[in-house]
């Protein structure tokens, strides 16, 4: 089992945990209704962010030539983290003997805690260990302080690897529709992660999506990105992974593993796009029902909406953060689509 504690007094700080991907999602901004998002992690587990975060924040003029590209960085941004890497992200029922000091609650947020600044003190010691969020369109975090804090048990904790099989029983994926009709913040996270991946490998031709789910959530982006499909030559995108097919197009939708981050292979030609397994999974097996005789008809009207009633806008700021750290973007067609979004960040233009 794993657990971390402070690395002052070596007081434990969470329950026994077992490691997984960092989600997609994990700093995702949604919104600005009332209330935060679900936390990004389910209870018993935690995620590693591998790049650095927290201040001090470097300006992009300030980097000397050569060293954004060191740190994986491949596109402008306005400014980059020059804090420690290796934060761990868990589920805030997860963490013990931590609490909040009022204090160092800082007064930039809207309805409840933005994560700026460490604001949780460890009990024992008073050593300043993590960032508690539960702000209005964030997910509700802590973020551990990889200063402060570190492993103090490790081993295998309470949710074992699953391999591809007992993912597809285990782990049926998340609905894209969300109570309110709404889409689920995750698919808008997932669909922007793998918008950013699939315009890297494309060279910029058009892409031809067979699969009308698929199309719905990208074809419109991608219109409005690289021009709809016409007569010039075609590349194809197609759903793969396990329990499907091998993949019979030049781009392949495959599942990131939730646990480990590998991604499903897929034989040459064949590039891989990874997406979000929770979306991937959805899209893969989830077949809408039916319906039965009944003696009384149900109204069109009296049904559930299965879809929700407007087209997904991938998420901007992740679309934008995870192409700027893929190499391609230095691609002249692929940066001005780069530096077009980049004064917006809410949605992908």
């Amino acid at each position: 089992m794993t657990v971390f504690g402070c690395r002052t007094c070596g007081a434990a700080l969470t329950v026994p945990v077992s490691r997984v991907a960092l989600p997609v999602h994990a700093h995702q901004k949604y919104g600005n209704g009332p209330g935060s998002l679900d936390p990004v992690l389910e209870p018993g587990t935690f995620a590693v962010d591998p790049l650095p975060s927290g201040s001090p924040w470097r300006r992009w003029a300030e980097l000397e030539v050569g060293e954004a590209e060191a740190l994986g960085w491949y596109a402008p941004r306005f400014s980059i983290s020059d804090g420690p890497a290796g934060q761990v992200l868990l589920a805030p029922g997860d963490v013990r003997d931590a609490v909040i000091d009022p204090a160092l609650a800082g007064d930039s947020a809207c309805c409840g805690l933005d994560g700026g600044e460490p604001n949780m003190a460890c009990i024992s010691c008073g050593a300043l260990v993590a960032t508690r969020i539960d702000d209005c369109g964030l997910p509700q975090a802590v973020w551990l302080d990889p200063l402060t804090t570190r492993v103090i048990e490790d081993g295998p904790g309470p949710h074992p690897v699953l391999d591809w099989t007992g993912l597809i029983d285990q782990r049926p994926g998340i609905p894209p529709s969300e109570p309110d009709g709404g889409w689920h913040p995750m698919w808008a996270a997932a669909a922007a992660s793998a918008l950013a991946h699939l315009l890297a490998v494309s060279g910029g031709d058009p892409i031809l999506i067979p699969d009308h789910r698929i199309a719905g959530i990208f074809r419109p982006t991608l219109d409005r990105l690289i021009g709809p499909v016409s007569a010039a030559p075609e590349h194809t995108l197609v759903l793969a992974g396990p329990g499907l097919p091998a993949a019979d197009g030049d781009f392949a939708l495959v599942p990131e593993h939730p646990q480990t981050g590998e991604h499903w292979p897929v034989a040459q030609p064949v590039k891989p796009v990874p997406l979000a397994w929770d979306a991937w999974r959805h899209l893969a097996f989830h077949r809408d029902p039916k319906t039965v005789r009944r003696s009384v008809p149900i109204l069109p009207e009296a049904l559930p909406a299965l879809l929700p009633g407007y087209r997904l806008e991938p998420d901007g700021r992740i679309f934008l953060s995870v192409l700027a750290r893929l190499p391609e973007v230095r691609q002249p067609w692929l940066r001005a689509i780069y530096d077009r979004g980049r004064p917006y960040s809410y949605y992908v233009f």
